[in-house]
Protein backbone atom coordinates (compact mmCIF):
# COMPACT_ATOMS: atom_id res chain seq x y z
CA UNK A 1 0.00 0.00 0.00
CA UNK A 2 1.26 3.46 -1.21
CA UNK A 3 2.18 5.76 2.00
CA UNK A 4 -0.54 8.27 0.98
CA UNK A 5 -2.96 5.24 1.23
CA UNK A 6 -1.59 4.00 4.45
CA UNK A 7 -2.21 7.68 6.09
CA UNK A 8 -5.70 7.33 4.84
CA UNK A 9 -6.40 3.86 6.48
CA UNK A 10 -4.99 5.57 9.90
CA UNK A 11 -6.98 9.08 9.69
CA UNK A 12 -9.91 6.89 9.01
CA UNK A 13 -9.78 4.31 11.79
CA UNK A 14 -9.31 7.83 14.18
CA UNK A 15 -5.30 7.26 14.78
CA UNK A 16 -3.85 11.08 16.23
CA UNK A 17 -0.97 12.18 13.94
CA UNK A 18 1.35 11.70 16.55
CA UNK A 19 0.74 7.75 16.00
CA UNK A 20 3.81 5.76 14.63
CA UNK A 21 3.96 2.58 12.99
CA UNK A 22 6.59 0.02 13.37
CA UNK A 23 7.06 -2.73 11.45
CA UNK A 24 7.49 -6.19 12.24
CA UNK A 25 10.27 -8.00 10.06
CA UNK A 26 9.47 -11.29 10.32
CA UNK A 27 9.29 -13.58 7.21
CA UNK A 28 11.78 -13.80 4.49
CA UNK A 29 9.46 -11.54 2.39
CA UNK A 30 10.41 -8.87 4.54
CA UNK A 31 13.96 -9.84 4.76
CA UNK A 32 13.71 -9.87 1.44
CA UNK A 33 11.88 -6.59 0.99
CA UNK A 34 13.33 -5.04 3.53
CA UNK A 35 14.18 -1.64 1.46
CA UNK A 36 10.77 -1.37 0.25
CA UNK A 37 9.28 -1.30 3.52
CA UNK A 38 12.16 0.80 5.31
CA UNK A 39 11.98 3.24 2.31
CA UNK A 40 8.07 4.27 3.43
CA UNK A 41 9.78 5.91 6.08
CA UNK A 42 11.16 8.22 4.55
CA UNK A 43 7.82 9.50 3.65
CA UNK A 44 6.54 11.39 6.50
CA UNK A 45 2.81 10.75 5.84
CA UNK A 46 3.05 7.09 5.99
CA UNK A 47 4.48 7.34 10.14
CA UNK A 48 6.20 4.12 9.39
CA UNK A 49 9.65 5.12 11.89
CA UNK A 50 10.92 1.62 13.29
CA UNK A 51 11.77 -1.74 12.07
CA UNK A 52 11.42 -4.44 14.41
CA UNK A 53 13.11 -7.80 14.52
CA UNK A 54 10.93 -10.54 14.85
CA UNK A 55 13.63 -12.94 15.21
CA UNK A 56 11.54 -16.20 16.56
CA UNK A 57 9.02 -16.12 13.62
CA UNK A 58 12.13 -15.42 11.14
CA UNK A 59 13.50 -18.46 12.60
CA UNK A 60 10.15 -20.84 12.60
CA UNK A 61 9.86 -19.37 8.70
CA UNK A 62 13.69 -19.98 7.44
CA UNK A 63 14.20 -22.95 9.97
CA UNK A 64 17.40 -21.53 11.19
CA UNK A 65 18.77 -22.87 14.48
CA UNK A 66 18.38 -19.97 17.40
CA UNK A 67 21.93 -20.54 18.53
CA UNK A 68 24.33 -18.18 20.89
CA UNK A 69 25.92 -15.82 18.36
CA UNK A 70 22.73 -15.41 15.97
CA UNK A 71 24.97 -16.98 12.97
CA UNK A 72 22.21 -17.72 10.96
CA UNK A 73 20.32 -14.59 11.50
CA UNK A 74 23.33 -12.42 11.13
CA UNK A 75 22.97 -11.44 7.53
CA UNK A 76 19.01 -10.67 7.76
CA UNK A 77 19.66 -8.60 10.82
CA UNK A 78 22.44 -6.48 8.86
CA UNK A 79 20.04 -6.35 5.95
CA UNK A 80 17.31 -4.58 8.04
CA UNK A 81 19.52 -2.30 9.83
CA UNK A 82 21.41 -1.15 6.62
CA UNK A 83 17.87 -0.53 4.93
CA UNK A 84 16.33 0.82 8.24
CA UNK A 85 19.62 3.80 8.06
CA UNK A 86 19.31 4.15 4.51
CA UNK A 87 15.63 5.19 5.35
CA UNK A 88 15.91 7.05 8.05
CA UNK A 89 13.77 4.55 10.56
CA UNK A 90 14.69 3.03 13.70
CA UNK A 91 15.44 -0.43 14.52
CA UNK A 92 14.52 -2.85 17.19
CA UNK A 93 16.02 -6.12 17.78
CA UNK A 94 14.07 -8.98 18.40
CA UNK A 95 13.41 -10.65 22.00
CA UNK A 96 15.28 -13.31 23.96
CA UNK A 97 13.28 -15.82 24.89
CA UNK A 98 15.28 -16.71 27.93
CA UNK A 99 14.49 -14.23 30.62
CA UNK A 100 16.56 -16.27 33.43
CA UNK A 101 19.56 -16.15 31.10
CA UNK A 102 21.03 -12.88 32.07
CA UNK A 103 24.80 -13.32 30.48
CA UNK A 104 23.15 -13.68 27.39
CA UNK A 105 21.13 -11.23 27.37
CA UNK A 106 23.55 -9.16 27.48
CA UNK A 107 25.82 -10.88 24.75
CA UNK A 108 22.88 -10.44 23.07
CA UNK A 109 21.70 -6.56 23.68
CA UNK A 110 25.28 -5.78 22.86
CA UNK A 111 25.80 -7.77 19.42
CA UNK A 112 22.77 -5.60 18.50
CA UNK A 113 24.53 -2.17 19.62
CA UNK A 114 27.43 -3.27 18.20
CA UNK A 115 25.45 -4.01 14.81
CA UNK A 116 23.68 -0.99 14.90
CA UNK A 117 20.32 -1.56 16.70
CA UNK A 118 18.48 1.04 18.55
CA UNK A 119 17.52 -1.22 21.35
CA UNK A 120 15.88 -4.87 21.74
CA UNK A 121 12.09 -5.77 22.37
CA UNK A 122 11.91 -7.28 25.55
CA UNK A 123 9.92 -10.18 27.11
CA UNK A 124 10.05 -10.21 31.05
CA UNK A 125 10.85 -6.85 33.07
CA UNK A 126 13.49 -8.91 34.66
CA UNK A 127 15.35 -7.72 31.12
CA UNK A 128 14.80 -3.86 31.00
CA UNK A 129 17.58 -2.79 33.35
CA UNK A 130 20.30 -4.72 30.79
CA UNK A 131 18.52 -3.83 28.00
CA UNK A 132 18.88 -0.38 29.21
CA UNK A 133 22.25 -0.22 30.44
CA UNK A 134 23.36 -1.68 27.55
CA UNK A 135 21.58 0.59 25.23
CA UNK A 136 21.90 3.68 26.63
CA UNK A 137 25.33 5.39 26.00
CA UNK A 138 27.81 5.01 29.21
CA UNK A 139 29.39 8.03 31.14
CA UNK A 140 32.46 7.96 29.04
CA UNK A 141 30.95 8.05 25.54
CA UNK A 142 28.75 10.91 27.08
CA UNK A 143 31.67 12.84 28.20
CA UNK A 144 33.71 12.20 25.25
CA UNK A 145 30.67 13.03 22.71
CA UNK A 146 30.45 16.06 24.43
CA UNK A 147 34.11 16.86 23.91
CA UNK A 148 33.94 16.24 20.27
CA UNK A 149 31.03 19.18 20.43
CA UNK A 150 32.65 21.73 22.91
CA UNK A 151 35.78 21.28 20.15
CA UNK A 152 34.04 21.94 17.06
CA UNK A 153 32.43 25.01 18.58
CA UNK A 154 35.45 26.77 19.51
CA UNK A 155 35.93 30.25 16.86
CA UNK A 156 38.94 28.29 15.55
CA UNK A 157 37.54 25.42 14.62
CA UNK A 158 34.12 26.44 13.54
CA UNK A 159 33.86 25.76 9.39
CA UNK A 160 36.52 23.02 9.90
CA UNK A 161 35.80 19.44 8.21
CA UNK A 162 37.99 17.78 10.94
CA UNK A 163 40.20 18.72 13.69
CA UNK A 164 42.39 17.16 15.82
CA UNK A 165 41.52 16.63 19.26
CA UNK A 166 43.35 13.98 22.23
CA UNK A 167 45.72 12.92 19.66
CA UNK A 168 42.87 11.57 17.12
CA UNK A 169 41.31 12.87 13.72
CA UNK A 170 37.91 14.04 14.69
CA UNK A 171 35.72 14.73 11.77
CA UNK A 172 32.61 16.52 11.54
CA UNK A 173 30.58 13.18 11.23
CA UNK A 174 31.53 12.56 14.90
CA UNK A 175 29.96 15.38 15.39
CA UNK A 176 27.03 14.58 14.76
CA UNK A 177 27.67 11.06 16.06
CA UNK A 178 28.18 12.72 19.56
CA UNK A 179 24.91 14.78 18.97
CA UNK A 180 22.83 11.77 18.61
CA UNK A 181 24.54 10.43 21.52
CA UNK A 182 23.77 13.28 23.49
CA UNK A 183 19.97 13.29 22.44
CA UNK A 184 20.12 9.66 23.16
CA UNK A 185 21.26 10.25 27.23
CA UNK A 186 18.92 12.82 27.43
CA UNK A 187 15.82 10.82 26.57
CA UNK A 188 17.06 8.04 28.66
CA UNK A 189 17.61 10.57 31.97
CA UNK A 190 13.90 11.80 30.93
CA UNK A 191 12.10 9.06 30.80
CA UNK A 192 14.38 6.44 33.14
CA UNK A 193 12.45 3.40 34.03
Amino acid sequence: MAATGLCSVQKAAGAPDKTRLWAMMETPMAILNADAIARTAADPNSRLSVLVMGTNDLARETRARQTRGRAGMLPWIATCIAAARAHGADILDGVFGDFNDFEGLRAECEQGRDMGMDGKTLIHPGQIEICNEVFAPDPAEIAWARKIIDAFDLPENIGKGAIALDGRMVELLHADIARRTLALADAVADNAI
